[in-house]
Order: C-alpha cells, then structure tokens, then sequence
C-alpha cells in the first residue's frame, strides 16, 4: 500500500538529458553547476552534471525547471509521514 503525506504531486519530466522540470518541491537546498538538491515530500533529490543551472523557480508552485547536462539523479533519503515530521519535533522539545 502506498502512503500518503501532505504534499503537493511529485512529477520529474526529463527532456534530451539537458531540461528537467521537477514538481512537488518544498525546497531548494542548494545548487551549483555540477549538483542540485531538491527537497521533496518524497525525499531528497540530488542532480549532478555539468553546466547546471536555473531556468525556472516557483516554490509557491513546487516548481523548479533545470538546464544543463544531466548525468545522474537519485533520491537521497526515504521520506517521513507527516505525522512522524510532528513527532519528531514534539519529541524534541519534549525530551
């Protein structure tokens, strides 16, 4: 069974290697030319290649458009229910 979390739909689109349009993003965590990582509710998502940078940014949205040469892309981390995220910052305080 598949869980689900609050979050806004996920969608990587990949075009020749050198565009991808990534929905479902809640963050960018940082980027240069050679790696980008995304944060998702699904995870941490990290690109790596040559030449990378912005096209377009809407964190409203979830968006984000990279260009560049594209080699690689994985996830970084499993994600957290939202209700583990709760948890874990009660648990915090709390302790």
């Amino acid at each position: 069974m598949e869980e689900t979390f609050n979050q806004i739909p996920h969608e990587i689109v990949m075009t020749n290697r050198n565009t991808l349009d990534v929905s479902g993003v809640t963050r960018v965590e940082s980027f240069d030319s050679e790696e980008f990582l995304l944060q998702t509710d699904y995870g941490y998502l990290g690109i790596r290649g040559q030449g990378l940078h912005i096209k377009t940014l809407d964190l409203d949205q979830g968006r984000v458009s990279i260009e560049g040469q594209i080699s690689d892309m994985s996830y970084l981390d499993m994600p957290v229910p939202a209700q583990e995220k709760v948890k874990s910052v009660w648990g915090r305080i709390f302790k």
